[in-house]
């Protein structure tokens, strides 16, 4: 570690508020404790969960940075006490409860994943938080499997292109949302079997006629408030309603009578605050259930644009603005400039066969547009 600078370059705002506090400030470069890595950060992946802890809405847990940026990749470059040496000098991405958005990242030895060389590090950068969010809800809580059909709002934000990948990825027929016929076209060209522009359709008409009646299996919601009883609406007997944010509102009158007489279940959950062995366990289930999908070339985000850390402030206006189709990643290279660079046309699901590069690392109100609620 004695190679290591002092400071490094770090968007950490003093206060709340609109895109423009987001100027980098120098920091102090973290030195790894106990079962802690450094990692020399190449890309930070940017989701909906920063522009709310800018906004003040949502502060970080306990003993995470105020730093900004829930996932990363980039290159181990010291080791804390009990991590596996191996790891020095390997290509990793991880999620993180904060810190991304700094040249350099303290990460949970337990939540790295090796990125293979199918994946760029920009590309790596945009999976862990959305890979991990899909997982957890979709396929852990709402029981999602092969041959069931899912709706899924949000359907070109970083969750909706996500749970499109996986889901294609796993043999499920899906379901999305989307607010122009732009976007339906977009979420179609993607992967998504249907996709809805609530707009100008009824999203539970609609899916009351794509399923012939019989309704979803699961739905994946990112609105909350009055979208919660009409997604009930949309869900087939014995079906599982997964919340995973509330942007149209914390409450929702729900019918409780429907939900008995249908065995209807309705669950959710929120991932950040979550220990770091918790987050280990879903780490190696991913490693072992869906990252050899990444090592083959057939898991790879669908990326929007990037923008260099000095205009981490741009890249959330773009996401504030809802323009964006897949993640949007900022990259640490202090010579990156211009405006954000377009990085759409990545393809979902190039089959090419590739070896992995790095070992295993164990050792709201009013009318909401769903992508622009999530990362």
């Amino acid at each position: 570690m004695t190679d290591l600078p002092e400071v490094m370059l770090a968007i950490d705002p003093a206060e709340f508020g609109g895109p423009e506090v987001l100027v980098p400030v120098e920091r102090a470069v973290p030195r790894p404790g106990a079962g802690e890595l450094l990692v020399r950060v190449a890309a930070a992946g940017v989701n909906r969960p920063d522009v709310m802890q800018r906004e003040g809405k949502y502060p970080p847990p306990s003993g995470a940075p105020s730093t900004l940026g829930l996932e990363l990749a980039g290159e181990v470059v010291a080791l804390g006490d009990g991590v596996e040496p191996a790891l020095l000098g390997q290509p990793v991405c991880a999620l993180v409860a904060g810190g991304a958005y700094a040249e350099y990242a303290l990460v949970p030895a337990g939540q790295v994943l090796p990125v293979p060389a199918a994946l760029s590090l920009v590309e790596a950068a945009a999976l862990p938080e959305t890979l991990y969010t899909v997982w957890t809800n979709l396929f852990e809580r709402a029981f999602a499997m092969e041959g069931d059909t899912v709706l899924v709002h949000g359907g070109t934000s970083g969750i909706g292109t996500m749970a499109i990948t996986l889901a294609n990825l796993f043999g499920l027929e899906i379901i999305v949302t989307v607010g122009s016929d732009e976007k339906a076209a977009a979420a179609k060209r993607l992967g998504a079997d249907h996709a809805i522009n609530y707009r100008s359709e009824d999203f539970v008409a609609r899916v009351r006629d794509i399923t012939e009646g019989r309704g979803c299996a699961a739905v994946l919601d990112m609105v909350g408030g009055d979208y919660v009883p009409r997604n009930l609406q949309c869900l087939a007997e014995d079906g599982r309603h997964v919340s995973i944010a509330v942007q149209r509102g914390a409450s929702a009158t729900v019918p409780l009578l429907e939900i008995m007489r249908r065995r209807l279940t309705l669950t959710g959950s929120t991932l950040r605050a979550r220990d770091a062995g918790f987050k280990a366990l879903v780490t190696d289930e991913i490693a072992r259930t869906v990252w050899p999908f990444a090592a083959a070339g057939k898991l790879r985000p669908v990326m929007d644009r990037s923008f260099p850390l000095a205009q981490a402030a741009e890249a959330h206006r773009r996401m504030e603005s809802g323009d964006h189709i897949g993640k949007i990643v900022l990259t640490m290279a202090r010579d990156a400039g211009g405006g954000g660079a377009p990085l759409l046309g990545v393809i979902l699901n190039s089959f090419q066969d590739s070896p992995c590069r790095a070992p295993r690392g164990r050792g709201a109100c009013g009318p909401v547009d769903p992508e622009t609620s999530s990362g």
